[in-house]
């Protein structure tokens, strides 16, 4: 129950945070309106540290399915506790989504592309194409396991670990996470998205169901792999 308290928060102060800078960007009428990628890749890698800090002495903070499986593929994690991790940050990202609904609700009438106020529950590419859409979000989150997995062999400081996993999303959003908006994170995405389907939001337009999976199947592949790959590298110097 412990684990499944801090995967639940965490991945609610994440969502709250994180999806907080991008609907600050592209609603109409706030004051943040227009400030662009730069702003919401550090919402991001910032989003990112404070919910790792606020859940990290709680649970593991995975705060994320695709490191919970990187995680028990690796070893790290039983596999009994995949699903009530996965289940606690999906519920964490859904709430997390209702309460950004409330926060930001005059600007959602203001809001006349569908687009811009579905961007603030989940991700979309910024050119469709399966293929690409899906390796890169794979590789993102491949880099970000493999970074998370490299703190502990570099004897980081406990207390410096989140700052560091921030600045590993704030590098992958700069250097990747242009084309698909960078997801790198299942529940991030499919759990805004469904609350954006559910949600009484005037002019939202569809959900974007087609494009999904990408979110889900990428970065479940890009964690899994990149944790494998880490974890042979060890063993082949160790």
């Amino acid at each position: 129950m412990q684990n499944f308290i801090g995967e639940f928060l965490g991945t609610f102060i994440l969502v709250l945070l994180g999806n907080g800078v991008v609907a600050g960007n592209v609603l109409s009428k706030t004051k943040e309106e227009g400030t662009g990628w730069v702003a919401i890749v550090l919402g991001w890698g910032l989003a990112v540290t404070i919910a790792v800090y606020i859940s990290g002495f709680i649970s593991p903070a995975h705060l994320n399915p695709a490191v919970t499986l990187a995680m028990a593929a690796t070893g790290s994690l039983p596999w009994v506790d995949v699903v009530p991790f996965i289940i606690a940050q999906f519920l964490g990202a859904m709430l997390a989504s209702v309460v950004l609904w409330l926060h930001y609700l005059p600007h959602w009438g203001q809001t006349k592309d569908p687009g811009n106020i579905l961007a603030s529950f989940s991700t979309g590419p910024a050119i469709r194409d399966t293929g690409s859409n899906l390796l890169g979000e794979a590789i993102g989150t491949a880099v970000l396991v493999m970074g998370i997995m490299a703190i502990g062999p570099s004897m980081v400081s406990a207390g410096l670990g989140p700052i560091i996993v921030g600045l590993i999303v704030g590098a992958i959003g700069f250097s990747l996470g242009s084309t698909t908006g960078y997801a790198i994170n299942p529940a991030r995405d499919l759990g805004p998205r469904i609350m954006h389907a559910i949600l009484p939001i005037k002019g939202k337009g569809d959900s974007d169901w087609s494009y999904s999976w990408i979110p889900v199947v990428g970065p479940i592949i890009g964690g899994v792999a990149g944790a494998l790959i880490y974890q042979a590298i060890m063993g082949f110097i160790a």
